[in-house]
């Protein structure tokens, strides 16, 4: 037994000192490699090398200086060499470079994946060995905010169907005071069913001046082709006709029930929930206003008449999706793909406190956005707009142009029918309302009915 100890404790390996003792092989190694080229720039420069006589050499060394470089690896001391007639000018390190080009890359990347410049300081030391200075990143960030700004300003290509509108408000220092700013966003989903971030701009408030310079801002870049704005209950957003004539508006489903919530006693939120959910569960736009009627009837019974009157003069606002396809009803009567959007911009200023002024708090949600943009939340479809530009059946049975499908269509419908084992189709004129898959052929079960 004591043999097996003594064994085990022959074999055993302290990882810790191997991971360091790599470390500074691969830190030497790169340290070695990189004066090595050096080096071989300044002979190439000269025309001959260190100490050789030649009729081709064009210049002589004159010594050395040392200069720190930060790598992946670690620090690394370089020697630069210098030269009496010219100025030696490496391609391999740019002057007055103190940083390898992949770390500021990254100190970049951590700043805006939403990595606060205070702990960017230890990361940089825990990965490097080295503290970067907040100015240091602050200075990395100047390089972007110019691309982060063309980006928020380019131009808006094809048609989106579904814009989606919010604002989030920060503090920022205005003439020694801290005061409030807001930050309005749009977002949209396109034709081909792909989320965009349309764009971003400051404001003093969520008034109708501020929407409506933003709306006005996304018109002039291009926005077109918006059917359905949805939204909260923001002021100025009543209007959005002025800006978007074919564009009807969609008052958040989920903010709507906040707002009924409040005239309600805590003890009957969960059964005036149920209530609300019911008019917005049924299968038709007339069911709604039906289901409605008897929910403001039922409120005003229970003696909740603030609720019921502003169920009464508000809910139509929330019915507007029942116009379009049935299967992105659950993604167009809430305003909650924004809302995510906007709960990482608050995660990511929430380490700021106030802004020292409103170009830096757009700066930094701006890049936020760029970054959301850029990863995998902008490359998965999130709606299959097949249905709303699907191509429609003319009353000769002839296949129309494909145009966008806002509601019910008169259509033909084709009935299929089993005769003699054959399927036959059956032309049937009638107003349908949902979606009618579009096949010549196939089972009956496939296709709607009167």
């Amino acid at each position: 037994m004591n043999d097996g100890n003594a064994m085990g404790l022959v074999i055993q390996i302290d990882e810790a000192r191997i991971r360091d003792h790599l470390g500074e092989m691969v830190r030497g190694t790169v340290e070695e490699t990189l004066n090595a080229m050096l080096e071989a720039e300044a002979d190439q420069l000269c025309g001959a090398g260190r100490y050789e006589r030649s009729p081709a050499r064009q210049d002589t060394r004159a010594g050395s200086y040392e200069r720190t470089l930060h790598t992946k690896a670690g620090d690394v001391n370089l020697k630069v060499p210098k030269l009496r007639r010219q100025t030696f000018e490496t391609a391999i390190i740019e002057r007055y470079r103190r940083r390898e080009s992949s770390v500021e890359e990254a100190l970049i990347e951590m700043y805006l994946a939403g990595i606060s410049v205070r702990r960017v300081e230890d990361i940089t030391e825990a990965m490097w060995g080295t503290r970067v200075s907040p100015s240091t990143v602050s200075n990395l960030n100047k390089k972007i905010y110019t691309k982060i700004e063309a980006w928020w300003d380019r131009r808006i290509e094809g048609e989106h169907p579904y814009l989606y509108l919010d604002g989030i408000v920060m503090k920022r220092s205005w003439a020694g005071e801290v005061r409030n700013v807001s930050l309005l966003v749009a977002s949209a989903v396109n034709a081909e069913g792909f989320r965009e971030i349309l764009g971003i701009c400051e404001g003093a408030k969520e008034d109708k001046s501020g929407w409506s310079s933003f709306l006005q801002h996304l018109v002039d870049r291009g926005l077109r082709g918006v059917p359905l704005v949805v939204s909260d209950a923001c002021r100025g957003l009543v209007d959005v006709a002025d800006y978007l004539p074919e564009a009807r508006y969609q008052r958040c489903m989920v903010h709507f029930y906040r707002n009924v919530f409040s005239h309600v006693p805590s003890t009957r939120v969960r059964e005036v929930s149920h209530m609300l959910k019911a008019i917005h569960a049924q299968e038709s736009r007339a069911a709604a206003d039906e289901k409605a009627r008897t929910v403001i009837a039922d409120l005003r019974a229970s003696r909740m008449a603030k609720a019921a009157d502003l169920v009464e003069q508000a809910v139509h606002e929330t019915l507007a999706y029942y116009a379009f396809q049935d299967i992105h009803w659950r993604k167009i009567r809430t305003n909650n793909p924004l809302e995510r959007i906007m709960k990482e911009i608050r995660r990511r200023t929430r380490v700021v406190g106030a802004f020292p002024d409103g170009q830096s708090c757009l700066n930094l949600a701006a890049a936020r956005l760029r970054h959301i943009a850029g990863t995998a939340w902008s490359t998965k479809c999130y709606m299959n707009m097949r249905p709303l530009y699907q191509p429609q059946l003319s009353e000769t049975g002839a296949v129309a142009v494909a145009r966008p499908n806002f509601g019910p269509p008169r259509i033909r419908v084709l009935r299929l029918c089993h005769v003699g084992g054959l399927v036959a189709p059956t032309w049937l004129c009638s107003k349908i309302g949902g979606r009618l898959p579009i096949a010549p052929w196939g089972r009956s079960s496939l296709y709607n009915k009167d």
